[in-house]
């Protein structure tokens, strides 16, 4: 069987949640009784070719982040799919996020960051000629 890996970024810490598709169709069938959702990519895949496998991983993604974007407040059995606790509500001017050890109400949110691709390393500046 294969697992998906999602990294969840809260008040700028990073954790790592481990679900298979079928625990992602699950949670779409609790949350079409709550809130509008974006399509889940299809159940049954024919082959598990590395195309097909990357284009359902991408569509789950994307699912993911829509569900994000388009809730101001997100339904707990979604927090509970992302194994985070609280996400209190932020006014609509945010602030920026503290530092500190310890953790203000107004600093956290949860977000989610592209992954990033860099065909060589963006901190090695290229030699002059």
């Amino acid at each position: 069987f294969q697992v998906f890996k999602i990294e969840v970024l809260m008040n700028g810490r990073k954790h790592i949640v481990e679900k298979r598709y079928s625990e992602f169709h699950a949670l779409h069938k609790k949350l079409k009784k709550f809130i509008r959702t974006p399509e889940i990519p299809s159940k049954h895949v024919r082959n598990w070719v590395p195309k097909v496998l990357e284009q359902r991983r991408q569509g789950l993604e994307l699912y993911l982040q829509k569900v994000t974007l388009e809730n101001e407040e997100l339904p707990k059995i979604f927090l509970d799919f992302l194994n985070v606790r609280h996400v209190p509500t932020l006014p609509k001017a945010e602030s920026c996020g503290s530092f500190d050890e310890t953790e203000s109400e107004e600093s956290s949110k949860l977000s989610h960051q592209p992954v990033l691709l860099f065909l060589r390393d963006p901190y090695v500046l290229p030699k002059a000629n």
